[in-house]
């Protein structure tokens, strides 16, 4: 028999979860897309950025929300070179929760300085000090620990229009477990779910959003495909089972990874595969065999003997300059071991496929995104494929967006 204590007691437990169960939430962050042309006139650098606050009261700052690595980064007012200042810095002295912290997540001893670290960035490289303070993407926050750079090299980053960088990426790829940032909402209960979903876009008619903490269903034209990440690098990174072109397997790339990078503007791949690639491709410079162009499919297994094919159309994978001039716009990376050799899916593929990343279970689920005056398409399974079965409408992507 439950006693007069006893019922207090539960209902105090009952409250205490309800309110806990309460603070979880989703929220998602609207992405502005931003272009800037390189030196090479074929190239384009392309970025979505959003906001996030760090500190108390919250500095705002623009960030690109980044896959493809591990830590938040951020100017600090220390940082007084060109890259720094043409942007929002965070001021350490106007935050009352601030801590230096060391680069590896610890403590600093009495009696010590905090250490600093250097990142290299391909064409660049940032310096800094480590803080811990309060970080939040629209009302979920945690305390995290981030870089505050005292110094930015001039390239690339004072031809950036956003602020800094937002890793990510799983656990490993962080400095340690207090900088990444979705280990720290999910450790807090800030999140429904400790997953999140990428929308991107190029119309002007929809707006590019990412979400935290549930699935966005909204913007699914299928179900999801589900596949464990693969590699210990700490990439959201799956394995490729082979290349398509329309449904007729390739058998050049059998058991070769691919990483999803939102902070990637292009597509990447082994040199060796790239080459390869662009031969038996055969596209003509004069665009004069666009319309002949098979769709460039990849059959990505879910890790049980099961594929589908993650395709790209022509326009997709084409770059065509006003001059009606074509080239394969697949850039060579060769990614050195462990981590690589490695493919990148960036921001071309991720305009057509919508992509949930679950870091609780490291895996990354895949839907053809859902946009505005496009019929729904269906993935087209590797089994039918090979069984011979015609694809019922719509099987790949076809449309640029």
């Amino acid at each position: 028999m439950m006693t007069v204590a006893n019922a207090i007691g539960l209902v105090l437990v009952l409250t205490l979860l309800g309110e806990i169960s309460a603070t979880r939430t989703s929220v998602s962050v609207g992405l502005h897309k931003r272009v800037v042309k390189t030196a090479t006139k074929s190239q384009h650098k392309m970025a979505y950025f959003g906001k996030v606050k760090v500190g108390n009261p919250p500095q705002e700052f623009s960030v690109v929300f980044d896959t493809g690595s591990g830590n938040l980064i951020v100017p600090g007012t220390e940082c007084t070179s060109s890259a720094c200042t043409i942007h929002n810095r965070f001021k350490k002295s106007k935050s009352s929760s601030a801590k230096e912290v060391n680069c590896d997540g610890s403590s600093v001893s009495s009696g010590f300085e905090p250490d600093e670290i250097t990142i290299t960035f391909g064409t660049g490289h940032i310096t800094g000090n480590c803080l811990q303070d309060s970080i939040c993407i629209s009302d979920a926050c945690a305390q995290g620990s981030f870089i505050s750079s005292t110094d930015e090299s001039s390239q690339p980053f004072a031809s950036f229009s956003f602020d800094g960088v937002l890793g990510l990426a799983l656990d490993r790829m962080a400095q340690s477990q207090e900088f990444s940032l979705m280990n720290r909402l999910g450790s807090s209960g800030a999140l429904k779910e400790p997953l999140f979903s990428v929308f991107l876009s190029d119309l002007d008619s929809e707006s590019s959003e990412i979400t935290f903490g549930e699935v966005n269903k909204q913007h699914m034209a299928t179900d999801l495909w589900w596949v464990p990440v693969n590699g210990e690098a700490g990439y959201w990174e799956v394995q490729i089972d082979d290349i398509y072109f329309d449904q007729k397997p390739q058998s050049i790339c059998a058991g070769c990874r691919v990483a999803v990078d939102t902070g990637t503007s292009e597509l990447a791949g082994p040199t060796d595969i790239v080459e390869k690639l662009q031969q038996l491709l055969d596209v003509k410079a004069d665009c004069s065999n666009l319309a002949e162009l098979p769709k460039l499919g990849f059959a990505v297994g879910d890790g049980n003997g099961k594929s589908k094919i993650l395709s790209l159309s022509p326009k997709d994978y084409i770059t065509q300059e006003a001059d009606n001039m074509c080239s394969v716009s697949l850039m060579s990376l060769d990614v050195p071991p462990p981590k690589g050799p490695l493919f990148v899916f960036g921001i071309p593929f991720l305009q057509k496929y919508f992509t949930v990343y679950d870091h609780a279970n490291s895996k990354v689920g895949f839907a053809v995104a859902k946009h505005k005056g496009q019929e729904a398409e269906a993935l087209l399974s590797v089994d039918a494929v090979e069984a011979g079965d015609p694809p019922k409408g719509e099987s790949f992507l076809s449309r640029r967006v």
